[in-house]
């Protein structure tokens, strides 16, 4: 799909068939065919991305400046909602009066952007303002993900660490789904981070453009200034939450472990108090024929008397030691 927006541009789409108004400043094209590529690509005399190229990872790839324009590649985090958090790459390519996307995903704040810039065309006043309104909109949906990630770290450490020992106790079904949870969370994490390390290089490479220190490109400077700054500031904050999820995935781990000894110790101190009786019913039980025990008027008491002893005096120092 192609779509126009700018100063008399409502976003409507527009037919590989037709032509691009000319007052449009930002051209989205959602999976593209190649009819509208070929449109893009008479309309602003440059080429735009494939899919393939937009896939590459090497920087040169994805940051570069061709014929006077720059082209720029950067992950997106989407599909969160959906319970399953991807990155998919967009491709901007900026040139002096227009910014052409490309992407073959809708991450939820382009989405948003786009019916902003419906209603209000100012957004979109000119190409350097739709780029950085735009990126802004992508951090900005990066900082509300980190945020909702704090208060699930929060749930899960008030959860792991709760104040009364019995209800710490987990069983293994709800350590399982605990687990879980954890991975889940950091998976998350990891795409928020992958997404924002992108827009950092992303944002370094446009910084240091001839276009970002023109004269009149004052504002457009300030506002890569502060978006590099956010990028940053959501980098390292990631970094914190991710220290933090390690910290609980081990403290998960070792209570799994506290529950394999407590069982293991059940075990164990069952196996020495069962034991000793045991033995003495062995022996006892046997029936050879010169046994002096078989003709013992008092034998069969005195057995079940000692088994009871064998039993009960291991009991009885394991609780006196306090192993049980």
């Amino acid at each position: 799909m192609l779509r126009a927006y700018g100063p008399g541009c409502d976003g409507s789409l527009v037919e590989a068939s037709a032509s691009i108004p000319e007052g449009a400043t930002w051209v989205d094209l959602e999976e593209p065919t190649e009819e509208e590529e070929a449109l893009v690509e008479r309309c602003i005399r440059m080429d735009v991305p494939t899919e393939e190229e937009m896939a590459e990872i090497e920087p040169s790839s994805r940051l570069y400046e061709q014929g006077g324009a720059l082209y720029m590649t950067v992950s997106v985090l989407y599909g969160v909602q959906d319970g399953e958090p991807r990155t998919a790459p967009i491709s901007f390519v900026l040139t002096d009066n227009r910014l052409v996307t490309v992407r073959y995903a809708t991450p939820k704040p382009v989405r948003a952007f786009s019916e902003h810039a419906r209603r209000d065309p100012q957004l979109v006043a000119d190409s350097p303002t739709a780029l950085v309104r735009m990126l802004d909109a992508i951090i900005d949906r990066l900082a509300d993900e980190l945020e909702n990630i704090s208060g699930e770290i929060e749930q899960i450490s008030t959860h792991i660490f709760h104040r009364g020992m019995d209800e710490r106790r987990i069983p293994a079904a709800r350590l399982t789904a605990l687990l879980t949870r954890i991975g889940r969370t950091q998976t998350l994490l990891t795409k928020i981070r992958y997404s924002a390390v992108s827009m950092l290089r992303m944002l370094s490479f446009l910084s240091g453009t001839q276009r970002a220190h023109e004269e009149k490109g004052a504002d457009f400077r300030h506002h890569l200034t502060s978006l590099t700054t956010d990028s940053t500031s959501l980098g390292e904050h990631a970094s914190f939450l991710s220290d933090n999820l390690q910290f609980l995935l081990d403290a998960s781990l070792g209570l799994i472990s506290i529950e394999q000894n407590a069982a293991m110790k059940l075990f164990s101190w069952a196996a020495l108090v069962f034991l000793p009786p045991t033995l003495i019913a062995g022996i006892f039980g046997m029936n050879f024929h010169y046994m002096p025990e078989l003709d013992w008027k008092w034998g069969y008491p005195a057995s079940l008397i000692a088994i009871a002893a064998s039993a009960i005096l291991p009991i009885l120092y394991l609780k006196r030691r306090g192993w049980i």
